[in-house]
């Protein structure tokens, strides 16, 4: 008999239920990008007709371990999110803005860049 999550969520222990959760957080922070286009529940054609381009264009992207900055911007886009580009140091992160002309040209011209 399947049985809703919510009801075996709320059965757990609180101390593995925050274990869970932890775990969840930590997997959520870093993820390839076919990995971020399932856990929002799309899959490559989908993404392909929102890009205008072809199903083998967004493969190809997934597995690149190099691109363009607005490559990578429109595939983000498309899956609803938007890209930022931080550096890290032990003081603290500092937020690039060097590419934030790349907005404007990206919304215009969704497939200029895939």
């Amino acid at each position: 008999m399947a049985r809703n999550f919510k009801e075996l969520r709320a059965k757990m222990d609180p101390e593995r239920r925050a274990r869970v959760e932890q775990r969840v957080t930590e997997a959520l922070k870093a993820m390839p990008l076919d990995g971020l286009r399932d856990a929002r529940d799309l899959t490559q054609t989908q993404l392909a007709q929102v890009l205008h381009v072809s199903q083998g264009a967004v493969s190809k992207v997934e597995r690149r371990t190099d691109m363009y900055i607005s490559t990578l911007r429109s595939y983000v886009r498309a899956i609803g999110g938007d890209l930022q580009i931080r550096a890290v140091f032990p003081e603290g992160d500092v937020l690039i803005d060097q590419f934030e002309d790349l907005k404007a040209s990206s919304k215009s011209n969704p497939r200029a860049s895939v």
